[in-house]
């Protein structure tokens, strides 16, 4: 259930909402969980950028960004510099915004694993949500590879799948997975909606079509499956909408002067 001081969940009006805000607004409103915020701020920063989220996810699949193996990864030089470990140190001349929407505009010139593509949906997403001149304060220098993120992206963690939302990072675990291709030994994923997840190397597929792929990448003759784990990821939202908040009252402050 939701919980805003000082306001009524009710008040939120579903049909001002996109339908991937309506569903997570939904899932929260019937889930046994309670979920707590401040204001009606708080929450609708949230619903606009898990919707960004979905919509990075989606973008990023339709790049024609490659899949590839740190020690094969690729980017754009005019943007990044690429390291001896497989990771994009984004250049000194450039804006984060732009190396960021470079990748979205130019995904052929780029190849990377699966973590670091969500990585790089946050980062989108994110730019999306709160403009290319906030983002460029809080996000500067950027650096890709796997996991790494700037410390104001703010990952928390969850283990209950069962509250899964559209823009939670979760994780398809394929224990049995070949040796010989250490790569696939997982998907870390996106989910967009119920039972749809985009996965980069896999593309958009639903839960059972994932397994599907991820079993086709096991041992010889291994009999255990791959599966959706418990794990659930997303970044801080309240962290987030608050020095988001601040830094407009800040630019607001500035331009009365």
């Amino acid at each position: 259930m939701l919980l805003i001081s000082g306001s009524d969940a009710g008040q939120v009006n579903p049909f001002a909402l996109t339908p991937v805000e309506r569903e997570v607004l939904q899932g929260k409103q019937n889930s046994p969980v309670v979920y707590r915020y401040d204001s009606m701020d708080e929450l609708y920063f949230e619903l606009r950028l898990r919707d960004r989220i979905v919509n990075a996810a989606r973008m990023l699949q339709d790049s024609r960004a490659d899949f590839a193996v740190f020690r094969h990864s690729r980017c754009n030089e005019q943007y990044w510099t690429r390291t001896d470990n497989g990771g994009f140190q984004m250049n000194p001349d450039v804006r984060p915004s732009d190396a960021i929407n470079d990748i979205f505009q130019n995904g052929e010139e780029y190849g990377f694993e699966c973590a670091t593509a969500i990585v790089i949906v946050l980062y989108k997403a994110v730019l999306d949500t709160i403009g290319e001149q906030m983002f460029n304060s809080l996000f500067n220098p950027l650096y890709l590879r796997d996991w790494n993120h700037d410390s104001d992206l703010w990952f928390i963690t969850t283990h209950n799948k069962n509250e899964a939302l559209p823009g939670d990072v979760m994780y398809f675990r394929n224990p049995d997975f070949d040796k010989d291709t250490p790569e696939w030994q997982g998907e870390n994923v996106v989910k967009l909606s119920e039972n749809l997840f985009f996965g980069h190397g896999i593309g958009i597929e639903s839960g059972d079509e994932i397994v599907t792929a991820l079993n086709k990448m096991r041992e010889t003759g291994s009999m255990e499956s791959a599966y959706l784990d418990d794990l659930v990821v997303h970044p801080n939202f309240k962290h987030l909408q608050t020095i988001a908040s601040r830094q407009s009252r800040f630019a607001l402050r500035l331009g009365n002067l």
